[in-house]
């Protein structure tokens, strides 16, 4: 029997925060009765008072708004508690405020520094410098009143008293981004303080259709378990979780009724790799490929569990290494193709090359008939059921970004066009074409939902954007992509290590002791104390311009001849050594040992 949740448990929505010398004290100012709590500044231990303490020339406190306690984490010798600063509301989900987080402010509780070993303290700078990493994650949605970790069928079907517990324990664990940071909180029983976060989108829009009112919301909820950035997580774990797994759904409202359609988007699922070396496009590694059945069967039965069949879209391409991955991927498949999970593989570049996305239209052919059985959620204007969603399309192509998303947008719009014929707002020909300012705000929802994810992953917006944002492809358009092809490659080199080892530490895929016999994460030894790759490419641009100069001046002393063939020489040996040793000079994440 689930444990009812008290009365009055509700959370609270805005908060004073105390910052005394020897404490943080945090106040609801939202009309609520709650106890102040008080946070230890020199262990992080928690304290529920029953006011606020009085002020003295000795104890002055710092005063700010906060609107939410994320959670808390230890590190080696310190505590940080994590606060939302910030907040901008950006519309509403079936009836409630939703909420972007702005700004995120990181508290430190690590008085007791003052008494630690020196090695400790060096171990505790190098992990709190991650935090301030963390400080930056993009993306993050919370709401006081209802659970953003749930589907709108899924919050639907959630029993009268399940709807009774505090948030954070309706919410589904994958989609929860402070799931680890709140244990400590929850460890206390702090429910009115415990806010559920989700990674991800909110966009939405709102348009007329003759006299009828139609707004339509997109949203993204991320998983948590094997996230990260595009280079530093690729593939599954062993247990069958997915690199950039995303959760997208598509609501409609209008006249009192609500419909839902959601898909999924997730790296191909078994052990694989594309370890960073400075190569434009490092080589794909199958890791165990023996494994790869298992792995993939583990991944699908856990979709099939959540969201009833499915249907797997592969979109990379056939040949090269895209083609190794994707053989693997098809024979992985074929011990778990069912009645209930399909396998359809698409080669997306071959058939649509790079401006020809019309051409899906080939595909939403091929999976149209699943698409008719799995349906999608309907509710009428009193919240009852007359219709479910009882099958997934999982797209992927190599990052499940660019290609992905142009495919889910195309599937979407299908959908969204089937659900408006059903409410009765569409004739049986019309389709959102039909509605120019309809079509270009559905465009933008979409090309700002893919540009969300991919800067999640990648740390840039998507390729291919321009054609779900205007429906072709523009100069402009293959400009930018060219443009954020190369500010990947530079993340992916010399920024994502350290975002990686932030991630892992913020979502208890590594855990920080003082007991373990480790170096700090910065510490490197051997030529990685010294290798700098903007230093490499100093010296190589140098040698370039003096080889240069030099031939210039052979006309006038040949001896410079030999200065040019010194100077390329030179180049030449340095390129090739950055090159062989690329991983040396690359950014990696330093903490290797994962949470199980």
């Amino acid at each position: 029997m689930m444990e009812r949740a008290e009365s009055g448990q509700k959370l609270y929505t805005r908060m004073r925060l105390w910052e005394f010398p020897d404490q943080y004290l945090i106040e609801p100012t939202d009309g609520s009765s709650g106890s102040p709590l008080s946070i230890n500044r020199a262990d992080g231990s928690f304290n529920l008072l029953d006011g606020v303490p009085e002020c003295n020339s000795l104890r002055v406190p710092k005063i700010r708004t906060i609107f939410g306690v994320v959670g808390m984490l230890r590190l080696v010798a310190g505590s940080y508690l994590i606060v939302i600063a910030e907040r901008e509301c950006v519309g509403s989900y079936l009836g409630h405020p939703i909420f972007k987080v702005t700004s995120l402010k990181i508290l430190p509780c690590d008085h007791s520094l003052k008494s630690t070993p020196e090695e400790q303290k060096k171990m505790e700078t190098e992990f709190s410098r991650l935090l301030n990493v963390a400080e930056k994650t993009p993306g993050l949605y919370f709401s006081y009143d209802t659970n953003l970790t749930l589907s709108a069928q899924r919050l639907h079907d959630l029993g009268d008293e399940s709807k009774l517990l505090p948030l954070w324990r309706q919410a589904e664990p994958r989609f929860l981004w402070n799931n680890y940071m709140l244990e400590l909180l929850i460890d206390h029983k702090l429910d009115p303080y415990l806010l559920p976060v989700v990674q991800g989108t909110f966009h939405n829009f709102q348009t007329a259709i003759g006299k009828e009112i139609v707004e339509v919301i997109l949203i993204a909820r991320r998983c948590t378990r094997r996230t990260g950035t595009r280079m530093w997580r690729r593939g599954a774990d062993p247990d069958g979780y997915v690199a950039n797994f995303v959760e997208t759904e598509q609501i409609v409202q209008m006249n009192g009724y609500t419909a839902s359609f959601v898909q999924v988007r997730g790296s191909i699922p078994f052990l694989w790799e594309q370890i960073v070396d400075l190569t434009y496009k490092p080589k794909f590694e199958i890791v165990k490929p023996e494994e790869a059945p298992r792995v993939a069967e583990r991944h699908f039965l856990d979709l099939r569990k959540k969201y009833g069949s499915v249907l797997a879209v592969d979109l990379v391409n056939k040949h090269g290494g895209e083609g190794r991955l994707s053989e693997k991927f098809a024979n992985a498949m074929q011990h778990i193709i069912s009645d209930d999970v399909r396998y359809l593989h698409f080669d997306f570049h071959q058939i649509c090359g790079h401006i020809h996305f019309e051409r899906l239209s080939i595909l939403y052919d091929q999976i149209v008939d699943f698409l008719d059985k799995s349906g999608f959620l309907l509710l009428n204007e009193k919240g009852e059921k007359m219709k479910e969603q009882t099958g997934v399309v999982r797209a992927n192509c190599i990052d499940c970004l660019d290609r992905t998303n142009v495919t889910q947008s195309m599937i979407g719009r299908k959908m969204l066009e089937i659900q408006l014929r059903r409410i009765g707002v569409f004739g049986a020909e019309e389709t959102i074409s039909s509605h120019p300012n309809f079509d270009e705000n559905y465009k933008i929802l979409w090309a700002n939902h893919g540009d969300d994810v991919s800067i999640q992953y990648s740390g840039t917006p998507a390729l291919k954007g321009d054609f779900v944002r205007y429906g072709q492809r523009t100069t402009r358009g293959i400009f930018n992509d060219g443009r954020n092809a190369l500010a990947r490659y530079y993340l992916n080199n010399f920024s994502d290590g350290t975002k990686q080892d932030a991630i892992d530490l913020l979502h208890g895929h590594y855990i920080v002791s003082a007991s373990r016999d480790m170096a700090p994460p910065s510490q490197k030894g051997g030529l990685e104390n010294i290798a700098s790759f903007p230093l490499a490419l100093l010296v190589i641009l140098t040698g370039f311009f003096f080889a240069i100069m030099s031939l210039r001046l052979v006309r006038n002393d040949i001896k410079h001849l030999f200065f040019s063939i010194l100077w390329a020489s030179l180049t030449i040996g340095i390129g090739a050594f950055v090159k062989a040793n690329g991983r040396i000079f690359c950014n990696r994440p330093r903490l290797h040992e994962p949470r199980r």
